[in-house]
């Protein structure tokens, strides 16, 4: 399969079948590596259905790197799949020196190093911290689209039912460009930060909800 965005390379990841990284290195439970040519949708459900519990990316996803957009979208987008499924994930992030910049994505599964912030050993720790699953999620209804947004320490919930917002949300789900998508639908999804700009590029923070931490009502 081709990739989702024009312009993006397929890349390479490992999986082991085990979340201690010490024990997926072992014969039995290392997967070896697998080329990601597909959604990170469909890649994730591969993975997971293989066997795998822990992934590690081929390098940093450097947010601050305009150039490198597409791949960034696209690791975001694929790191959050896996986050949707439980599966551990071996990676950085490059957030710049914004101390809160984190917050964005603290619905991922926690990095193993935050680069470029001021303190990254304290940032790492505050993501790993406040980290659970569905912190940030959105699912699909008879004719709505509904998102739960906890990043920012309350409920944000959005019930979304006109039909062009479900086309922008589909086409955005692998990391779109900008022109990808009209500028009313795109100005309100980012004024409540579910999209997000990189370069020319969009990333739809949401992931698709998949297995609830708790209780649906709870949640």
């Amino acid at each position: 399969m081709t990739p989702v965005l024009t312009g993006t390379a397929p890349f390479t990841v490992t999986a082991s079948r085990d979340y201690d990284p010490e024990v997926g290195t072992l014969p039995a439970m290392s997967l070896g590596r697998f080329e990601i040519d597909m959604s990170g949708g469909e890649a994730a459900r591969r993975l997971f259905a293989a066997g795998a519990r822990h992934v590690t990316l081929p390098r940093p996803v450097d947010l601050t790197d305009t150039a490198d957009a597409a791949w960034t979208v696209r690791a975001l987008s694929f790191v959050g799949d896996l986050s949707s499924l439980a599966v551990s994930v071996d990676w950085q992030i490059h957030t710049g020196s914004d101390p809160d910049a984190w917050r964005h994505f603290g619905h991922l599964h926690p990095p193993t190093a935050v680069l470029g912030t001021a303190d990254p050993v304290a940032t790492a720790l505050a993501w790993r911290t406040t980290y659970y699953i569905c912190k940030c999620i959105f699912r699909y209804g008879p004719g709505f689209i509904q998102v739960r947004d906890r990043r920012y320490g309350e409920l944000r919930r959005f019930t979304i039912d006109e039909p062009e917002c479900h086309e922008a949300v589909a086409a955005l789900t692998d990391g779109a460009t900008v022109d990808a998508i009209g500028r009313p639908i795109l100005d309100d999804l980012m004024a409540e930060t579910l999209v997000l700009r990189f370069g020319d590029h969009l990333w739809w923070a949401p992931y698709r909800v998949r297995r609830w931490s708790e209780a649906p009502l709870v949640i």
